[in-house]
């Protein structure tokens, strides 16, 4: 890479939208646009879009020349093939392998490197140029959304595994056997069954319709409540809300205590929506980690909250790929 060259691409691909930006090695989006990530047919129409999207950012920083590279972050992203590989929730990605990162090199030629990663992967990229991970070496980012993704650094290296598909903590199984939550990826009982925005509201319809405890959550539709509902009703007191977030956190302290016994982290840093529920989730994760946690272990993680939560952390995370060691 050249390192005279003073700004990077980052992208998030999503289900719904793909933000663009362009970001200088302190970290601050100097332009960023979006698309609509499913309104083309194919990945090919995807890109091209694209690149007509970015053309434009990058004239305003004075043209391809001062572009150090890409980075790209995305559901079923293998950052050793630069692909999207059958991504279940793009529909131009549903069922084929996708070269995206040769297909934006080739598409904005010169330029060079373009990388592809998970979302998370990017997240806890991000971390260490920018965030709570700064300086640190062994850490572990969990992103709380839709579902529970994960970013592994050990070393100051991203943990990709032979196959550049390792790291999926939102996957290792809480509940055994027929009692688990079914989830996406074919099993049952995964943490994010559990502990993602929709694991949460999963937890208050279960409550609601098998206690007959009396809550706020009451007065909405049963199948209209979220997470972001069981948060405003535990802030206000609410104590089946309250509950709610124990067991969550619970789970969560629980997993993290494992996960430790694997890579021995200096922090767990927790980013997503959830996280805005504070101390509500915090302290349960803290407090069951140190329960469960084997004694070698102990007192020694730190147990955050990303500052990157109000900025385009997603984007931001992409383009550290670019800098990586360089930054």
């Amino acid at each position: 890479m050249n390192t005279q060259k003073t700004y990077a691409i980052g992208v998030d691909l999503g289900g719904t939208n793909t933000v663009f930006g362009i970001v200088d090695r302190s970290g601050n989006i100097l332009a960023q646009a979006s698309i609509k990530t499913q309104a083309y047919p194919t990945a090919e129409a995807f890109v091209e879009v694209g690149v007509q999207t970015l053309l434009p950012l990058i004239q305003q920083v004075g043209g391809i020349d001062q572009i150090a590279g890409m980075g790209i972050g995305a559901p079923n992203a293998n950052y050793y093939t630069g692909a999207i590989e059958t991504a279940p929730n793009i529909a131009w990605a549903h069922e084929r392998i996708v070269p995206l990162a040769q297909m934006f090199s080739s598409s904005l030629s010169p330029l060079s490197p373009v990388f592809l990663t998970n979302d998370a992967n990017a997240a806890a990229m991000g971390e260490m140029a920018y965030g709570a991970a700064r300086h640190m070496k062994d850490f572990i980012v969990i992103t709380l959304g839709t579902g529970v993704g994960s970013g592994i650094v050990t070393g100051g290296q991203l943990l990709y595994g032979h196959d550049g598909f390792a790291g999926e903590l939102g996957h290792v199984i809480m509940v055994r056997g027929q009692e688990g939550r079914p989830c996406g990826c074919g099993r049952t009982g995964c943490l994010e069954t559990y502990c993602s925005a929709t694991g949460v509201a999963r937890t208050a319809r279960e409550l609601l319709t098998t206690t007959d405890r009396p809550s706020l959550l009451r007065q909405k539709p049963l199948d209209q409540i979220e997470s972001l509902d069981v948060s405003i009703a535990a802030s206000q007191g609410d104590q089946l809300a309250l509950d709610i977030f124990r067991f969550t956190g619970t789970l969560l302290g629980q997993a993290c205590a494992d996960f430790a016994a694997f890579s021995s982290p200096e922090a767990f840093i927790f980013f997503g929506g959830l996280c805005r529920a504070g101390e509500l989730i915090m302290q349960p994760i803290r407090e069951a980690y140190e329960r469960s946690v084997m004694p070698i272990y102990r007192g020694k993680a730190q147990f955050l909250v990303s500052p990157l939560m109000d900025t385009n952390a997603a984007v931001l995370g992409a383009s550290a790929l670019v800098w990586g060691d360089q930054k």
